[in-house]
């Protein structure tokens, strides 16, 4: 099912190149108006001086006619009630009559823009004009200079736009990509660096994430293959204790089945409640001494005012049963059970007088060479799990030392 919404790139494009078209608009549309302002202006100002000029000029000589510098220009000489006497312009002028106040005066005037000075001598009135649609087409070249230069700065936008979109849109949908390959059980995704912050911090924790679920992963699944093993082991010894007393049946085979049976049944409940991850609480140890006592013939060795650890008592009791079991299993002589305070928690030790083992890694893995360290996988599993550790101290004799914080 394809999400609904409007993909990153659309949006970066559209905001960015909505952003450009609204400041070129906001910058080129003042200056538009500023342009024709201005063009007016320096049309007016230059016929108020050219007026004034040829006014100032026919001082001396009131009959001679000035010359226009440029064929757009209009020069006509008026008297002070705005009526043509020589040169070009209109029969009447209402600029060259307002200037009866002895001031120069400028304005549209038909289809001429017009400036008049009167004369110093009092003799008349210089009109100079030009025509409006000259004024008009400056303007509107100056637009298109404009209008020019707001295209070629929407098409910059356009291209950066372009770039930034594909620049934030490629690397999400590269950790899209990852996080996919996390969801199919890819737990080795990395997305590749793509130089922004939020999205490499996005990444990196992904990958955390990936790596983190693959090793939870794998440890489960160690951990499932070695519960199944002791939970086989023991299936298997209540089904040969139970052949042993069908073929001969005594009180004391019996006995013995119902013993491996309520041991298996508390390794089960056990299993689950750790399933379950009820939380921790006190290790309730004298109630775990006990049950070892009258389980086990082992030797109880235990300090006194032990600080107190926060850890699952069935993760414990089964950590304590494999080490029981594999020392009356593989060892020899006396079983010995130490708890001693350690400062920054309490240590279980489980010896005994065999021989010992040969390598930490092969008591641990889940194949041990000589057959001693059936179920320790499982049992490292669980000291992991609840924060402790689980170690082989010593190898000859073997002591195995469950190593428990305190709170």
């Amino acid at each position: 099912m394809t999400p609904e919404g409007t993909p990153l790139r659309q949006r970066a494009l559209a905001a960015i190149l909505g952003v450009t078209a609204l400041a070129v608009v906001l910058f080129a549309v003042p200056l538009a108006v500023l342009t024709n302002d201005r063009y007016h202006d320096r049309t007016a100002s230059e016929l108020a001086r050219s007026a004034s000029r040829h006014a100032a000029a026919l001082r001396d000589d009131p009959t001679a006619l000035p010359q226009a510098d440029d064929d757009d220009i209009l020069i006509g000489i008026y008297t002070k009630e705005g009526k043509l006497q020589a040169g070009a312009g209109p029969a009447t002028s209402a600029v060259a009559a307002l200037t009866r106040d002895g001031l120069p005066h400028q304005g549209e005037e038909g289809p001429d823009y017009a400036a008049a000075a009167p004369i110093p001598s009092g003799t008349g009135v210089v009109r100079v004009a030009t025509p409006y649609e000259e004024i008009t087409e400056e303007v509107y070249e100056a637009w298109q200079l404009i209008a020019i230069l707001a295209v070629v700065a929407l098409g910059v936008g356009a291209a950066v736009a372009i770039y930034l979109s594909r620049r934030l849109a490629i690397p999400l949908e590269r950790l899209t990509g990852a996080a996919q390959a996390l969801g199919d059980g890819d737990f080795t995704v990395r997305a590749p660096k793509s130089g922004v912050l939020e999205v490499d911090q996005a990444g990196e924790a992904l990958a955390a994430t990936a790596r983190r679920l693959g090793e939870v992963l794998a440890r489960e699944r160690a951990f499932s293959g070695e519960v199944s093993h002791q939970l086989r082991t023991g299936v298997t010894g209540l089904m040969l204790g139970l052949e042993s007393a069908v073929d001969r049946p005594s009180p004391e085979k019996i006995a013995s089945a119902l013993a491996r049976a309520e041991r298996l049944q508390t390794i089960i409940e056990d299993l689950v409640t750790l399933s379950r991850d009820t939380g921790r609480a006190p290790l309730d140890l004298p109630v775990l001494l006990a049950e070892i006592r009258a389980d086990w013939e082992v030797t109880i060795r235990v300090d006194d005012d032990l600080p107190e650890v926060t850890f699952s008592t069935a993760a414990v009791r089964q950590i304590l049963l494999v080490l029981l079991d594999n020392a009356r299993r593989h060892g020899a002589g006396e079983i010995t059970l130490t708890v001693a305070d350690i400062g920054a928690g309490i240590s279980i030790d489980v010896s005994d007088q065999g021989e010992g083992v040969t390598e930490e890694r092969d008591v641990f893995g889940r194949i041990p060479r000589d057959g001693h360290g059936i179920g320790l996988g499982l049992a490292r599993s669980l000291a992991e799990a609840e924060g402790g550790r689980l170690i082989l101290r010593r190898e000859r004799p073997p002591t195995f030392s469950l190593l428990l914080p305190s709170r």
